[in-house]
């Protein structure tokens, strides 16, 4: 009887042994699957080594997360990697509760953004920077509603800045710089439907006047530097405003600064290699927060 029953455990514990990784995991199948196909795309690269079939993707795999209520993946990360070839895959849209996406420091990630990113509804951070991304920003990104944080710089992206990213509600951040987008900036960018989020243009080839709407907006930190910019840029600051940081260096803006009145929240103003003429004001000896002020090579007086 003993004999038997030892046999019964040893038998019970070896199949246990067997079946327990399958019935316990956690990873949803349809998710593994599209994240294999996605493996497949990236030609397998070593990064995503940990990806295998007899693993679960919610507590073996690195690069992913899944949400600890459903055990969907709701956060791909893929960063610092120069072996990671090809563009990004369509595959990436069928992760439907996915809420991060991050491929950055990829040189080798080239091609468009996958249209097929704009089915992600739930998505709140996109991050896509220091790629070899190439083609323009596309207007479906303003799709995705949900939107905190997009991040496109770095890349290599042509044609014009959106006009339709303005109708992102809960943008609180975006960053386009580091580009080589043209024309102007758009009217619509003075009009952000929900929150007034972090503006990055820098680094483009930019033309035009700065939107007079910019006026109605309060911008935390902006950052339109290094473009071919002319005209007026005093309708960015103003006494009521909350305005941190400004840098609108090296453009061609040309305006009085002896009658721009800034917020006393202003921490970094730099206006260098401009065209401004007019004297420094005394209200900026009155602004304790300020740690960096650069208005050197413009046509300053007094």
């Amino acid at each position: 009887m003993d004999l038997k029953l030892s046999t019964l455990l040893c038998i019970s514990l070896f199949f246990s042994t067997i079946l327990t990784p399958t019935l316990s995991e956690l990873c949803n199948p349809t998710d593994k699957k599209v994240l294999f196909e996605i493996k497949t795309a990236f030609n397998n690269p070593y990064i995503l080594s940990s990806w295998k079939s007899d693993a679960d993707c919610c507590t073996d795999w690195y690069n992913v997360e899944c949400d600890p209520n459903t055990n969907r993946i709701n956060s791909l990360t893929i960063f610092t990697d120069v072996r990671l070839t090809g563009q990004i895959p369509a595959q990436v849209g069928e992760l439907p509760y996915l809420e991060t996406l991050v491929l950055r420091k990829l040189p080798n990630l080239t091609g468009p953004i996958q249209p097929s990113i704009a089915k992600l509804k739930h998505l709140k951070m996109l991050r896509l920077s220091w790629n070899g991304l190439s083609g323009s920003v596309p207007d479906f990104l303003s799709q995705l509603k949900n939107l905190t944080f997009l991040e496109l710089n770095y890349n290599n992206f042509t044609g014009s800045v959106p006009n339709s990213l303005s109708k992102l509600p809960n943008l609180l951040a975006l960053h386009l710089d580091r580009n080589q987008l043209t024309g102007n900036i758009p009217s619509a960018y003075g009009k952000f439907v929900g929150t007034v989020p972090d503006l990055f243009l820098s680094h483009n080839k930019l033309t035009g006047k700065i939107p007079t709407s910019f006026a109605n907006m309060n911008f935390d930190r902006i950052d339109l530097s290094r473009n071919m910019l002319e005209g007026d840029a005093s309708m960015i600051f103003g006494m009521n405003k909350t305005t941190q940081i400004v840098d609108l260096s090296r453009n061609m803006l040309e305006f009085d600064l002896s009658k721009v009145v800034f917020s006393t929240s202003l921490i970094s103003l730099d206006l260098n290699h401009n065209r401004m003429t007019g004297s420094i004001p005394e209200q900026l000896t009155q602004l304790d927060n300020l740690q960096l002020f650069n208005v050197s090579y413009n046509r300053l007086c007094g």
